[in-house]
Formats: structure tokens, sequence, C-alpha cells
């Protein structure tokens, strides 16, 4: 069975490896706090232990996920700036309103700050198109782009 790629910008890698490296920093954290809290007795009634326990599968599973990211990671090239693909930022003119998004892989994917995927229903409109082309997106509205860098 084939893995899926997965298409990061350089910004996204090092974002997940900074993560990484934190997540990786807190396991010896984690294991004190496991060790003491065995010590408080019975297991069964211990918060403390079930705590620490939930936040070390927590931490050890986002490892898990992050290093998988990565391992099946492409990095995205600079994007072209003639028409709208992943790793651009285009700034788009939508209901009366400017807003500048960077088309990014669905992993790094933060609308609020700015990142939408290009699996996205803004993203799908966007992609392939060019400065001054008109698109619409699925609930009808329509837009037209600007710039793209």
């Amino acid at each position: 069975m084939k893995k899926k790629t997965i298409s990061l910008t350089k910004q996204g890698r090092a974002d997940l490896e900074a993560e990484l490296e934190e997540l990786i920093a807190r396991r010896p954290q984690i294991a004190e706090r496991l060790q003491i809290a065995r010590s408080f007795g019975d297991l069964s009634e211990n918060q403390e232990y079930s705590d620490a326990r939930a936040e070390q599968k927590s931490v050890e599973n986002r490892i898990a996920e992050i290093e998988d990211i990565l391992k099946n990671a492409k990095l995205i090239r600079n994007a072209a700036h003639d028409k709208v693909s992943m790793g651009a930022t285009v700034t788009i003119s939508l209901a009366g309103k400017k807003q500048t998004y960077s088309i990014v892989g669905p992993v790094e994917a933060d609308p609020l700050n700015g990142k939408i995927s290009d699996a996205s229903p803004i993203g799908k409109a966007l992609m392939g198109k060019k400065v001054g082309d008109k698109f619409e997106l699925p609930n009808g509205n329509t837009g037209k782009i600007s710039k793209i860098e």
C-alpha cells in the first residue's frame, strides 16, 4: 500500500520540526510526573497518575503523527507568480473586501491565519487562475484575483 504524499511549505516543515522538538523535550517531564504520581499509591483512584498518562498518550500520538507527516512530506517549491498554485500568496477581492491567503497543503491549513488548503472550496476555486481572473465559490459568491506572489 502506497503512502500518501503530504505537501508542505518550507515554513510548514520548520514549524512541524520545532513542534516535534518541543514535544520530545516534554517526555522527561511527563515521566517524572508519572513517577511522582505512582508514589501516591493506589493507581485506580489516582487522578494525578491518570492525568499524566493522558498527557503522555496525547504527546506520543502527536509525535507519531508529526514523524509520519515529515516522513511523507514533499516540499512545495516556490510557485510561479503568473497563476495560482501551491505555495502562492494570493490577494483576492471577495464581497467588496480584499483578503490575502497563502495556498498550502491540508496539513498546514489555518484559515484564521491566512493559510488555506488547495483542497478547500476557496483553494479549489483559485487554483490555476491568473491575476484579473474571476472565480466562483460553491455558495455562489464570486470574486476576482488582484495579486499573486
